[in-house]
């Protein structure tokens, strides 16, 4: 059985369906869909891990990499997002006093909302859907919910205003996580997550870490600071970079952050949902690693094996 942060009809349980009708249970919080998968309570979980415009879901960044007990990405799927101003039926613009919906949505129609109702009180909570059920509940105080279409009609509200997003081109990525194991076999379109700690504050400190994948030529597709939650001021990067640890690229690069930092948590190699192949220098496939190491084998032949040899 498969978990995702819910209730349903969230993006979420959108973009879960897009994997298959099989049987699935909503969790209220991200931390609590990630910890089901740590139990063993379903043997997956999907969540939101970035979207278009705000960028990373601090919240399955952090719960993701818990150094006592990571989890890895097995798979990601990205959806368009769409947002609709619902509310109960016979509600107009003139009634609508207080607003809610999950942080996330409201930034990505915050445009919208200051020149339509610039007056309203806009509320952030959990989830898209879970505020289109508070606004269904007339004691709870909320007259309108931003949310997709498919959470209004669960429901049972009406669509006051639709596609209110200030970005028509808005997507949120999700990923499938489970407990850590092999990863998927590459595809030639594939994504590696990891997240590197510093071994100490100093002047080029995420400079060196970046190296260790310039120098071999690995694309980032994401990279943004997190904090420890240890110390002021204590720094670590999420990593999204191109290409799957069994390409030898990636396999060097990860040894050398190995090398330099403090800590590296791998969070897994996975296709990427777009299909898109990376553009590799000149140097960089596995074949001019392998013939650089047969090289080297000829100069010194007791040189030990490598992750990516295949010989």
């Amino acid at each position: 059985m498969r978990g995702f942060f819910g209730p349903e009809g969230t993006f979420t349980h959108q973009a879960l369906l897009t994997l298959g009708n099989g049987p699935a249970v909503a969790f209220p919080t991200v931390a609590r869909a990630l910890d089901a998968v740590r139990s063993g309570d379903v043997s997956a979980s999907l969540v939101p891990i970035e979207n278009s415009v705000e960028g990373g879901v601090t919240a399955t960044l952090d719960y993701l990499a818990l150094l006592d007990s990571p989890l890895q990405i097995a798979k990601e799927v990205v959806i368009p997002v769409s947002f609709d101003l619902c509310v109960r039926p016979g509600t107009t613009f003139n009634d609508i006093k207080r607003i809610i919906s999950h942080p996330h949505a409201v930034a990505q129609v915050r445009g919208w909302l200051d020149a339509q109702l610039p007056d309203a009180v806009v509320v952030e909570r959990g989830s898209t859907a879970g505020a289109a059920q508070a606004v269904a509940d007339p004691t709870t105080g909320y007259d309108a919910a931003i949310c997709a279409k498919v959470a209004a009609d669960l429901y049972g509200l009406a669509s006051l205003a639709s596609n209110i997003s200030d970005n028509e081109q808005a997507a949120t990525r999700f990923v499938l996580v489970t407990k850590p194991g092999p990863s998927p076999k590459r595809t030639g379109y594939d994504k590696t997550t990891l997240v590197a700690y510093m071994r100490q504050d100093q002047p080029g400190a995420l400079l060196e870490i970046l190296q260790q994948l310039a120098s071999r030529g690995v694309n980032l597709c994401r990279v943004e600071s997190r904090p420890t939650k240890k110390i002021l001021g204590d720094y670590c990067f999420s990593i999204d970079a191109e290409g799957h640890v069994s390409d030898a690229r990636v396999a060097e690069a990860l040894m050398g952050l190995h090398r330099v930092c403090k800590r590296v948590v791998f969070l897994g190699s996975y296709p990427r949902a777009d299909g898109k192949e990376p553009k590799v220098p000149y140097g960089g496939r596995d074949s001019d690693y392998q013939a650089a190491l047969d090289w080297l084998r000829q100069v010194s032949p007791e040189i030990p094996r490598l992750p990516y040899d295949r010989t």
